[in-house]
């Protein structure tokens, strides 16, 4: 017998306990990390380190929203499983290309790195870096396991 939407995809309270749902509490803060330690160096080059703004703000607001979905119990149409992983996958997809450009002008920046405040602003940027990355992991295992359950149904 097929399982209906509502035996695969949790709502309520039981997305902090199931797996892969109990990633959304640490993509935001992860995300929220990259977001705020980025937006608090010096935004220079603008086109790498805008792109990674972009998707920082982007992720954390849909998967804000997301949350919230699921929370409320509006995911249970037939449809949640395959956009659950469709969204979890462009999000790991974005995150790994933010975090590739912001590792490698973390690098160029830290050539420069020559006086204490620009010091400062290199460690900011390399916590953004080691952000960036464990924000990409949570988003892939969220899109892995989020596709093993979408199989399942």
């Amino acid at each position: 017998m097929a399982s209906t939407t509502s035996d695969v995809l949790p709502k309520g309270g039981k997305i902090f306990t199931t797996v892969p749902d109990v990633f959304f509490l640490p993509e935001f803060v992860f995300g929220g990390l990259v977001w705020t330690l980025v937006a608090s160096t010096l935004v220079s080059p603008d086109n790498p380190l805008g792109w990674v703004m972009f998707v920082s703000v982007f992720c954390f607001v849909m998967t804000t929203i997301w949350f919230f979905i699921f929370l409320c119990g509006a995911n249970q149409s037939s449809i949640w499983p395959t956009l659950d992983v469709g969204y979890h996958f462009v999000a790991a997809v974005f995150y790994l290309s933010s975090s590739v450009a912001l590792a490698y002008i973390t690098v160029l920046f830290g050539y420069n790195a020559i006086n204490d405040e620009l010091l400062r602003i290199y460690r900011l940027a390399i916590a953004a870096v080691v952000m960036s990355y464990v924000a990409t992991l949570l988003y892939f295992l969220h899109a892995i396991f989020s596709g093993i359950r979408w199989r399942k149904s």
